[in-house]
């Protein structure tokens, strides 16, 4: 390896080589067949598979070894799966037809620069209705029992949402379906096959004979930060490497609310002043324009994916570290003055939706409303680090999650989050939104109206409220029915109470546009052609051909996507090499 003034502390390295996709006039060693840029999911799956044909590959991360696996190691864990026996044994009816269906429907894929998305949509509920369950369990991932129905939608037929459930949840989540692919980088890094250098940030990819064939970059100094937090930028040197072909798998912008701001899209009206993070600082969307300037083709730069439900963490690990509200159907959902979100804009239907609706309305945040029996039966909290009964892999801790009387992880999260107050009545409940806010917005007769009109509709045991009538469907599905959604009764019932009311913020998230790939990973051009020597997987390819989403995703997709894409890339790049 070729490095120059990597001893010299503290100095601030300029860029190597010539200007980004600018062909290099002298020559670079071969270091390795293929060079990895970015740890996370994608791109350990990615080396996982380059290694596994036998060719050499080198593993590039910015952040320290603590955070190998990257935003996948925080996450809930959740995989897309289409006609699973998990499924069959809950009754529930899939298939790939419909499954597609359902994500055209989501997509709602309208310029010319979808074609290569959609066809990545086709493959991916190809591979998810297929090998996708086998693979995985052949590599130890194995499943909890119960899926999930995210994203229901409430549309027709044919527009957004799963038509069933569809989210599996990872037995172990997040890190249990990292750790296959670290332990299979691992056992090649030890047969020589493998190289990874962390706290090396990728600044440029250097081009020769017309085919991208290396990367320059800074060495950063070592950073005992522990995993999701926040490292040193300081530049102790420099590096520049060869190979035959670079994958870039290095995540998305969510991280940089500027970013995230200037690429907001126009429909959604002007983006709120203050979001909260569910990601890393380091997810930072550098490669996307490193390789842009390489002549690699951005699409869908106004499509993310970003929650309306976020809480501030109580135990922060990143900046602005939000924590996603998982719900079941039953909270209403408010707007910043106490009034409901229309239809069908209920927790768990349509997520950017009511990003949408909150946004172009020019508030900062909207609320859940709903009491102590609703919250211990339908809240639920995304993320491995607050689900430590699951990601342990503990039944026992699992099973106390329905024992009355015992205080649940998500319980005490709403004791310590700042975002939960709770009352007795109407008019207290009210006035705690307001304090919290700093604002009068919440009139405590409005509200009011709207909790009495809607107990109303409980009483009648039919009723015309399409929530309700949610609630009702929701609960002819065995999982919902037993552990996920509670039978309908009135918010301002002694007996279910307090009343609890918590404070939402916008949650960035996903990046649902990325560098336009070929199904072979390959990086494309403006003209179309694919860029020699340069693939993309993960979140900085959209997934999977610069959008496989679309304008919204099914849920599950992501992790799965970072699976898909980094594997076909993987296989792509160690064909291609000599």
């Amino acid at each position: 390896m070729t490095q120059r003034d990597r001893g010299a502390t503290g100095a601030r390295a300029e860029p190597l080589g010539r200007p980004l996709g600018v062909t290099s006039v002298r020559p670079i060693a071969q270091n390795a067949d293929v060079i990895v840029v970015g740890a996370g999911l994608a791109g350990l799956v990615c080396a996982a598979e380059i290694a596994d044909a036998g060719r050499r590959v080198i593993l590039l991360d910015q952040e320290p070894e603590a955070s190998l696996g990257g935003q996948a190691f925080w996450s809930f864990g959740g995989l897309f799966l289409v006609d699973s026996p998990e499924q069959r044994r809950l009754r529930v009816h899939d298939s790939p037809e419909l499954a597609l269906e359902d994500w055209l429907g989501a997509a709602g894929f309208d310029r010319e620069e979808d074609v290569w998305p959609r066809r990545w949509a086709e493959a991916y509920v190809d591979f998810a209705g297929g090998e996708k369950r086998a693979w995985l369990r052949a590599q130890g991932v194995r499943l909890f029992p119960l899926v999930q129905w995210a994203e229901r939608g409430g549309y027709s037929a044919i527009g957004h949402g799963n038509s069933v459930p569809r989210f599996h949840v990872t037995w172990g989540t997040g890190p249990s379906l990292v750790e296959p692919f670290a332990r299979r980088v691992r056992e090649a890094e030890t047969k020589g096959l493998v190289s990874m250098r962390f706290r090396h940030r990728v600044t440029g990819l250097r081009s020769g004979g017309g085919s991208v064939d290396g990367v320059v970059g800074e060495v950063l100094e070592a950073s005992s930060a522990e995993r999701g937090s926040p490292s040193s930028r300081t530049v102790v040197g420099e590096f520049e490497l060869g190979a035959e072909a670079v994958v870039v798998t290095s995540g998305g912008i969510g991280g940089d609310h500027d970013l995230v701001r200037r690429s907001w899209p126009r429909r959604y009206g002007e983006p709120p002043a203050e979001m909260l993070s569910g990601v890393p600082d380091h997810v930072d969307g550098r490669m996307l324009e490193i390789a842009s300037e390489a002549g690699g083709r951005v699409i869908g730069r106004d499509r993310m994916w970003n929650y309306p439900e976020g809480v501030r963490n109580p135990a922060s690990i990143w900046t602005r570290h939000g924590i996603r509200i998982l719900s079941g159907p039953s909270p209403l959902w408010l707007d910043a003055r106490g009034r409901r979100l229309p239809a069908p804009l209920f927790p768990g239907f349509d997520a950017l939706g009511a990003v949408e609706h909150i946004a172009r309305a020019g508030d900062r945040h909207s609320w859940f409303l709903l009491n102590r029996r609703i919250l211990g039966t339908e809240l639920a909290l995304s993320g491995s680090e607050q689900n430590p009964d699951l990601t342990g892999r503990n039944t026992r801790e699992l099973l106390k999650r329905a024992l009355p009387g015992v205080e649940t992880h998500v319980e005490r999260f709403a004791r310590e989050c700042p975002d939960f107050v709770e009352a007795r009545t109407v008019p207290e409940v009210a006035q705690l939104m307001n304090e919290l806010v700093g604002e009068p917005l919440v009139d405590s007769d409005t509200l009011e109206r709207e909790i009495v009109a809607r107990d109303r509709q409980v009483e009648t045991g039919l009723g015309k409220d399409p929530q309700l009538m949610a609630i009702v469907a929701a609960r002819r599905y065995l999982t919902d029915r037993f552990v996920r959604v509670a039978k309908p009764h009135r918010l301002l019932d002694p007996d279910a109470g307090p009343l609890v009311a918590v404070r939402l913020s916008i949650l960035t998230r996903k990046t649902l546009g990325g560098l336009e790939t070929d199904l072979s990973g390959r990086v494309l051009s403006s003209s179309g052609e694919p860029l020699p020597g340069l693939y993309a997987a993960g979140e900085v390819a959209g997934f999977g051909g610069g959008g496989m989403h679309g304008y919204r995703a099914l849920e599950g997709t992501f992790l799965g996507g970072c699976l898909f894409s980094g594997r076909v890339a993987g296989r792509a790049a160690a064909r291609a090499v000599s």
